[in-house]
């Protein structure tokens, strides 16, 4: 096995998805390899947050494969949970416990789906909360934080179980201008890392500095993949060159 097959993390081969007889994904195809940071970009509803569900077994598909580390994940002995702690996911919202303290939304994985140790559970949530600049705010809860705040804190929780791979679906959508950018930094932090990614997102900006390589989607199929610098100075189709003229990048 070629070095580049070994590090291969996600194998996405052919997928289908239908809504209600409609067809979200149609015959989507790509590789993740360990390191890398995808950046997936497009109109809305041409099915990047879809494709994402699909991989984090939150949307079942109707044909196709996805392959994790070269295990399937469309058979029906997978275990999901076991799955999630590996691909670890950000949504829009944080979905924060509001009854709970920072910490204690951080720690529940960890202690309650990993069994850790809760000293060593402990430190790495705070060094993670020092690295994103809230350990500090550790006591508080999520009533008593900004949206900015609650997204750092989301991401923290997720990378507390050591995730092999992170999602992020338009994780500042719901934020203030004002705060977008103290995610965005987080998130371009574990890029420098090492942290393999797949990325949705309409940050022109963000996606062109963090991204190794550009999938851009549209009606549910990908119309083009390339690097960032080749996607956004010289793309390949029309199509790509409105949606960039839209943000007039």
């Amino acid at each position: 096995m070629d070095a580049n097959n070994k590090n291969l993390l996600l194998d996405i081969q052919d997928i289908h998805k239908e809504f209600d007889n409609k067809e979200v994904l149609k015959g989507v195809s790509l590789s993740l390899h360990k390191g890398e940071v995808l950046v997936i970009l497009g109109p809305s509803g041409c099915g990047k947050s879809t494709l994402l569900r699909c991989l984090n077994g939150l949307e079942k598909i109707q044909s196709g494969d996805i392959k994790f580390k070269d295990k399937s994940l469309i058979q029906k002995n997978v275990d999901w949970q076991e799955i999630r702690e590996k691909i670890g996911m950000v949504f829009q919202n944080y979905d924060l416990f509001p009854h709970m303290t920072v910490i204690e939304n951080i720690l529940l994985g960890p202690l309650k789906v990993q069994k850790r140790d809760k000293t060593e559970a402990l430190a790495q949530a705070e060094e993670l909360l020092d690295r994103v600049g809230l350990l500090g705010r550790k006591d508080a809860y999520p009533r008593q934080l900004s949206g900015g705040q609650k997204q750092r804190i989301a991401i923290v929780r997720a990378l507390c179980m050591n995730p092999e791979i992170m999602l992020f679906d338009e994780v500042t959508a719901s934020l203030d201008p004002e705060v977008v950018r103290e995610v965005l930094d987080v998130i371009l932090g574990l890029a420098k890392q090492g942290m393999t990614m797949v990325i949705v997102t309409h940050e022109m900006g963000f996606a062109h500095s963090v991204a190794d390589r550009i999938i851009f989607m549209d009606e549910g199929k990908i119309c083009e993949t390339s690097g960032p610098d080749e996607f956004f100075n010289s793309p390949k189709t029309e199509r790509a060159k409105h949606f960039l003229n839209i943000f007039q990048y």
